[in-house]
């Protein structure tokens, strides 16, 4: 009996210390990861809380200060600290309908926007390049970085495109959920069959000017003739792998492969609806519902978007977790290559986010995910941020060369594509 209670026991004391050991363990891949985050700056490609400003407090930063603890949104500077944040595309996001007039003076909105609530935090720091980007995570900042969502803000004007590289804008998503006249998108009726003469020349121009030509958004078809067509390397700032989660938001497997000879990447998405299979699936005509609703409610941009967000409480949706996003950079990296992903997690932009991936102060936890399976700290830092440096960096360079080789261009949309299809 009393060797049968030593062992009780030792199995107690056995069983006691396992969790013990195993949080440890935990705590050190933590440790190594926020170590990462020291070394490298992550930068997350698209993070929609200039939007949110706008929409809640009407653009003004002492109402909705970004400074301060803001639990009712995913992203605030204490946050973004606590999550080892080296660098933030804000994304200047003008919604679609705006596309049939005033997208451009929404995009200065916005930019403006952007402007001033970097320059009101010491924390932030506006960063042009990607020696920027590190300059200012050496010094302890976090890099505030801009980027236009949807081609329709140059309303068919290069000279608009390249007025906006001059406000800082560093990449532009070619189209939002809209087909344009001169790209089709990823959720509305293809007109082109992809980008138009017109559009092949808005990729050059950007190209030359050394702004990244963002694709999240567009359809397969836009993806293979901006990747045809472009000089430097494309990013999607904000999407996943469609061979994961059948969404038309995500990147197939055949894009992918083609991101290699490009030097792009894909910067994974962490909205619910485009990762986890099952909402992917319910969430596959989320675009479809939203333009019911904003013809329901035609003057009315905040009644539709009320509408559209009870529509999402009615039909909730699983959410995934943590490993949800790491599967889609594993399958990424497989397919195109560990130098072709990144991080977009479209924190503020969506109403689903994976369980533990709930704001900005979560970012270490995914890092610790992939160090668990198996990732080295140098393919980590690739994932987080030193891809996305890198493009940034052949984009500049293939900027100068292009910018000693031709003028700006004076291409018309009129002119190149024979007219204009206006809805």
């Amino acid at each position: 009996m009393r060797h049968a209670a030593l062992a009780a026991a030792a199995l107690g004391v056995a069983a006691a210390a396992t969790p013990a050991r195993a949080q440890q363990s935990e705590a050190d891949l933590l440790a190594r990861a926020r170590r990462i985050h020291a070394q490298t700056p992550l930068v997350d490609g698209h993070n929609d809380l200039p939007w949110e400003i706008r929409e809640k407090a009407g653009g003004d930063l002492a109402r909705l200060d970004p400074r301060r603890s803001n639990p009712a949104q995913h992203t605030d500077i204490p946050r973004l600290r606590a999550g080892g944040v080296g660098g933030v595309f804000w994304a200047a996001y003008v919604p679609s309908d705006f596309a049939k007039g005033g997208a451009a003076r929404v995009a200065l909105e916005q930019i403006d926007l952007i402007h001033r609530m970097t320059a009101a935090s010491p924390d932030l720091r506006l960063a042009l390049t990607a020696d920027d980007v590190e300059r200012a995570h050496r010094e302890g900042k976090i890099a505030s970085l801009i980027g236009i969502e949807g081609g329709h803000s140059i309303e068919n004007s290069l000279g608009a495109l390249r007025q906006f590289y001059g406000t800082g804008v560093r990449y532009m998503t070619l189209t939002h959920a809209s087909t344009l006249d001169w790209a089709d998108a990823a959720t509305d009726s293809a007109r082109h069959d992809g980008l138009t003469r017109f559009g092949e020349e808005v990729v050059r121009e950007m190209n030359r000017l050394g702004m990244l030509v963002d694709l999240s958004h567009v359809s397969p078809a836009t993806m293979k003739d901006a990747l045809r067509v472009s000089a430097a390397p494309v990013i999607f700032s904000h999407s996943s792998a469609r061979a994961l989660a059948d969404h038309p938001r995500n990147v197939p497997d055949d894009v992918l492969r083609l991101l290699k000879p490009n030097g792009g990447l894909v910067m994974v998405n962490f909205y619910s609806g485009f990762v986890d299979p099952a909402a992917a699936a319910a969430m596959r005509n989320m675009f479809d519902v939203q333009r019911r609703f904003r013809e329901q409610h035609p003057n009315d941009p905040q009644a539709a978007q009320r509408a559209y967000r009870d529509w999402q409480r009615q039909n909730p949706i699983p959410r995934g977790n943590i490993a949800t996003i790491a599967d889609h950079i594993d399958h990424i990296a497989k397919v195109a290559g560990i130098d072709h992903v990144g991080i977009g997690s479209d924190y503020d932009g969506v109403t689903s986010l994976p369980v533990g991936l709930d704001d900005v102060s979560r970012f270490p936890y995914l890092t610790v995910e992939l160090l668990r399976r198996g990732y080295s700290d140098a393919d980590v830092r690739k994932v987080i941020g030193g891809n996305l440096l890198r493009a940034m960096r052949t984009a500049e360079t293939t900027a100068a060369r292009l910018q000693r080789e031709r003028p700006a261009s004076s291409a018309k949309i009129d002119e190149m594509d024979g007219g204009v299809v206006r809805r």
